[in-house]
């Protein structure tokens, strides 16, 4: 029975990790399913576990790039045959999840007799009812809740740069499902990934979001930026 830690590098994987190590529980494999369009300092804090733990982490990718299975793949089957590219994830569609990551994972771990170690806190109830029987999570069991997970990485030196400071989640950074929130702090802090959200927005088959385009949003949030200055100008 090999006993598999499936690590996004998220908080609460992270925390996951390094509790089971402290623990003395067993752990054969460490794995790490890059989409390739994560923050830059989530590869700089997977690097920085792997010598903090001293063992390797597996990265796991798929056959084909996010940006190749959302503006070249030819779909052969199912809706809208023949077309290419998925074009953004939607509610209904999340073909980068499961591509990118669940295949990937179930591609890997096929055939072998395994326990996989998912990184679900105490206070995601719904998550956790989900599991499958070959499923372990000991956030949940030991009740660490989200916060308790972050505080903890970060008594243990792990900051990721700062991505939690701005971000409930760490995912990945052109995520169509992030929060208007969430897409300010791309737009303000990240403008070289915020051009490139642009450029992919553009390429795509279906906009960024059903409700508002990229270029929508970014005109939404410079006419914040200019009323913010006006109010800032009128108390000096």
């Amino acid at each position: 029975m090999k006993h598999i830690v499936q690590f996004s590098g998220g908080k609460d994987s992270t925390c996951m990790l390094l509790m089971m190590l402290e623990r003395g529980m067993q752990v054969d494999e460490i794995i790490f399913c890059d989409t390739g369009m994560e923050f830059p300092q989530m590869y700089e804090h997977i690097d920085k576990v792997e010598q903090y733990i001293g063992r390797p982490i597996t990265r796991l990718k798929a056959e084909y790039t996010y940006e190749h299975m959302m503006f070249d793949y030819v779909k052969t089957k199912g809706k809208r045959i023949g077309q290419k590219g998925n074009g953004w994830a939607t509610m209904l569609v999340r073909w980068c999840t499961i591509y990118h990551k669940q295949d990937v994972q179930k591609k890997y771990t096929k055939g072998k007799n395994h326990i996989s170690y998912i990184g679900i806190a105490y206070d995601e109830p719904k998550r956790h009812e989900k599991i499958q029987k070959h499923e372990r999570h000991p956030l949940f069991d030991w009740h660490i809740t989200e916060a308790e997970a972050l505080s903890y990485c970060y008594e243990h030196g792990f900051t990721w740069g700062g991505l939690y400071r701005d971000l409930k989640r760490v995912s990945c950074w052109c995520c169509p499902f992030k929060s208007l929130d969430e897409l300010r702090v791309l737009y303000h802090k990240y403008p070289a990934l915020w051009e490139k959200l642009k450029q992919m927005d553009n390429r795509s088959w279906n906009q960024y979001r059903a409700d508002y385009s990229v270029a929508e949003i970014e005109e939404r949030f410079k006419r914040e930026d200019w009323k913010q200055g006006i109010k800032i100008s009128l108390f000096e």
